[in-house]
């Protein structure tokens, strides 16, 4: 097995199985760390301004009688002139920040479907949250087993639950392991063999995940995992040496590593190449990862799928602010350039960080640099910055919906916003 940190010229083939150490599991559970003394102080802060701020609106606003009638005839005059079937907007905020005590960046999060209030969030320096009201409250949580200085030193980066079971991915390696969501935690050793330093994980069912790493090598365990199985047969590098060799128009232009691994709903791949000149895909049953060069100029920022399925498009963020989307039903099996339609979203410049869509809706989000959402109305035609959200003083860097009411924005510093279903179409 030649290692992964073998040279470029070499063809890295996966291993079709490997095993984990038969050394027994570790079992790690959650221990609850109280609110610091400054949190307490905040909390006191905000509920004296809350408070202030209810006495005032209490207070009788009183209007001479002329104006009053004035002002109503008018307020009347323009409802009765607005169309039955005008456009709805937004009503303010359609995001509202959660009280987390963190200052940390948060990277994900997620809930358990047999329990859609619990939940939890990862994010930098051994950052672990739990919530029992969809999101609304957080409360630290630490692994029992991993000291404090040691926990400090992981970025918990991927959580991901199905029934009870969940997993979590940190850097430097760790893989985590839950079968009573989340009451305790079993570390699953990672074989010395396995290309690559996972990435991403996808909780499948019963003892059943699908794990993938920055080479590119995507596993499947069935057995809570003990064992793997590889549904890649080489790594990503292997395939680009593969293609430069084979004299595609173009391959040229594939070399680096890759920075981000996006998975659909369905299994599906996206891979972002680091220089941002390439990206790749892959999906259940083929072979090998297929190379895709980009259609514009500017080097890709960010990628996605559309509702998290691939066969409603693909959309691609460029440098200095472009936002394209493929059409639906993508071929992306084709070494031919994939056309990508540009949207005219005016972000002044700035990256876009993310994109998602809120289900069974044809409204769209996207997180901008410089902490601005922005939002469309017709699934990514036209957008529209949130004015009323307003900038948030840090980047964001992630928006999930997790059904047509619940979705989350996670940030640097410890911002996490909630999606606020009354104040959006």
């Amino acid at each position: 097995m030649s290692s992964p940190t073998a040279s470029a010229s070499s063809n890295i083939m996966l291993p079709q199985f490997f095993f984990v150490s038969s050394v027994p599991l570790r079992v790690t559970s959650f221990s609850a760390r109280l609110p610091s003394a400054s949190a307490k102080r905040r909390h006191a802060h905000r509920t004296a301004r809350a408070s202030m701020s209810a006495h005032k609106s209490d207070a009788a606003i009183k209007l001479p009688r002329r104006t009053f009638l004035s002002t109503t005839a008018l307020a009347a005059l323009q409802l009765s002139a607005t169309p039955a079937n005008a456009e709805r907007v937004l009503t303010p905020p359609a995001w509202r920040q959660v009280d987390l005590d963190s200052s940390e960046t948060i990277y994900d999060m997620d809930f358990s479907p047999v329990d859609p209030a619990h939940g939890f969030l990862v994010g930098s320096r051994g950052t672990v949250a739990e919530t029992f009201d969809q999101g609304q409250t957080w409360e630290p949580r630490s692994f029992a087993r991993l000291d404090a200085d040691e926990e400090l030193n992981y970025r918990f980066e991927v959580v991901t639950f199905r029934g009870k079971e969940g997993w979590v991915i940190g850097k430097p390696s760790l893989l985590l392991h839950t079968t009573d969501s989340g009451k305790s935690w079993e570390r699953v050793p990672l074989s010395p063999k396995l290309p690559g330093e996972p990435v991403a994980i996808t909780a499948l069912g019963p003892q059943k995940a699908e794990m993938t790493t920055n080479a590119g090598a995507v596993y499947v365990t069935e057995n809570g995992g003990r064992n793997w199985k590889a549904q890649v047969r080489e790594t990503i590098d292997a395939t680009l040496n593969r293609t430069i060799s084979s004299g595609v128009t173009g391959a040229s232009y594939f070399t680096g590593s890759i920075i981000q691994v996006l998975r659909d709903a369905y299994g599906a791949y996206l891979a972002i190449s680091s220089r941002g000149n390439f990206f790749l895909t892959w999906k259940p049953g083929q072979e090998f990862w297929i190379p895709h060069a980009r259609d514009s100029s500017r080097r890709i920022q960010s990628m996605g799928f559309v509702s998290n399925d691939v066969n409603e498009g693909v959309w691609m963020a460029t440098r200095g602010g472009g936002l394209a989307f493929t059409d639906k039903q993508p071929d992306l099996e084709s070494t031919d350039l994939l056309k990508f339609n540009k949207v005219d979203i005016r972000s002044g410049g700035y990256g876009i960080l993310d994109v998602a869509f809120r289900p069974g809706t044809s409204e769209a989000w996207a997180a901008v640099g410089g902490g601005t959402l922005y939002y469309s109305q017709d699934g990514g035609r036209t957008w529209r910055r949130d004015d009323k959200t307003g900038k948030v003083g840090t980047n964001i860097y992630r928006i999930k919906f997790f059904d047509k009411d619940n979705g989350f924005a996670l940030g640097a510093n410890g911002v996490v916003l909630r999606f606020d279903a009354s104040g959006s179409v």
